[in-house]
């Protein structure tokens, strides 16, 4: 079984909880009610993806280099 990964971005929802996409997958998008959640969520997200991508004879998208995502603060 091959093995892939993606960066995800976690944001806090305005009603509470978490909204995560991956932006290496096009529309993917997830939620959970705490951290832990929203990573089996986006885990079980990716998974159905794929599989998707799979059965349809789709290729696999793959990051070309890991990311580093870090906040930056902008004073105006």
């Amino acid at each position: 079984m091959a093995q892939y990964r993606y960066t995800a971005v976690f944001e806090p929802a305005p009603e509470g909880g978490f909204v995560v996409t991956v932006p290496a997958l096009a529309g993917l998008v997830s939620e959970g009610d705490t951290i832990e959640e929203a990573r089996a969520m986006v885990r079980d997200a990716i998974r159905g993806y794929l599989e998707s991508l799979l059965k349809h004879g789709e290729e696999i998208p793959v990051e070309s280099s890991p990311a580093s995502i870090e906040p930056v603060a902008v004073d105006i």
